[in-house]
């Protein structure tokens, strides 16, 4: 199918994933790219186990999984499951690269970026970075080094980089297009009457244990009549996948309350944040663009836990 795609235009190569902070760019990015050029063909490059692995299928577009793996700095041992699977997925990119030669790569970040943008480096493939957040991760620190172009969010990112200014654009994080549905139509969307007071709470693409505990807290409050709710309160809840049936199990033979509205993931995120009146949320770099990009008021919950916080 790619042979027959490339002759209408050109291959690019957006890599990045892992987690929605690396992953949700590399679409905005794709999505503006294709409006200005109709002729593009691209391809994503991922990580089997991140969440591009269900995403890309759904939004139908040309993907390249590889079994690769993140490093845990706090355990030794996942280093060398690491290194194996960043060898193995950098021979199956530097094969696709000679098979259908891409005109450049766009890495956003996260391991799941490495293997493309390290063969673009040794088959000197224009290679261009994006970078999320004020202090760069290890990847794009990396890559600069080959880099034909860096994109960063904040100026202060500038003097964090291994590399000269002149290649540096401080351009802001690319966000996705803002929902073509009005309020009341997106609350609709999600089952919400259109007189509540919505309330978001995400813990990011993986959801948060300790956003999820202090909001079971609160709602199982309510229920005992120990905590007053606001009039028409209600919670638009994103407790992460891996959490969902947890937070469900947690509210006993009650079951969930008819303001509490939990999902395990949002895939309308754009929906969302129109319908809510006011989020809670961690504080990740691409969170704090959208609520931005849509004027959402926000209480920030940043994890402790952080590389380099």
């Amino acid at each position: 199918m790619l042979d027959t795609l490339r002759m209408r235009g050109p291959l690019v190569v957006v890599s990045g994933g892992g987690t929605g902070g690396h992953l949700y760019p590399a679409l905005a990015i794709a999505d503006a790219l294709r409006e200005v050029r109709p002729d593009v063909h691209i391809t994503f490059v991922g990580a089997r186990r991140g969440l591009e692995a269900r995403v890309l299928p759904e939004r139908a577009e040309d993907h390249l999984l590889l079994p690769i793996s993140g490093f845990n700095r706090g355990r030794a041992m996942s280093l060398f499951p690491a290194l194996v699977g960043l060898l193995v997925g950098l021979i199956r990119v530097i094969d696709f690269f000679r098979r259908y030669q891409p005109e450049v790569v766009v890495v956003t970040g996260g391991y799941a970026g490495a293997p493309a943008g390290i063969a673009a480096g040794l088959m000197g493939v224009p290679l261009v970075l994006q970078e999320q957040n004020s202090v760069p991760g290890i990847v794009t620190k990396l890559l600069t080094k080959v880099a034909t172009r860096v994109h960063v969010a904040y100026p202060e990112v500038v003097h964090r980089l291994p590399l000269s200014a002149e290649r540096c654009v401080v351009s802001g994080n690319p966000v996705r297009s803002r929902s073509g549905l009005g309020r009341n139509e997106a609350r609709r969307a999600f089952g919400i009457p259109e007189h509540a007071t919505l309330a978001f709470v995400t813990g990011g693409s993986q959801g948060s244990s300790a956003l999820n505990e202090v909001f079971t807290a609160y709602v199982a409050g309510v229920s005992r009549g120990d905590i007053k709710r606001p009039e028409e309160l209600h919670l638009l809840w994103s407790t992460g996948s891996g959490h969902f049936a947890g937070v469900v199990r947690s509210f006993g033979e009650c079951g969930v309350p008819r303001w509490v509205h939990a999902l395990p993931y949002i895939e309308d995120m754009p929906g969302a944040l129109v319908a809510a009146d006011l989020a809670v949320s961690r504080a990740g770099a691409m969170t704090i663009a959208e609520f931005l990009n849509h004027g959402l008021p926000a209480v920030l919950v940043p994890l402790p836990t952080a590389t380099q916080n």
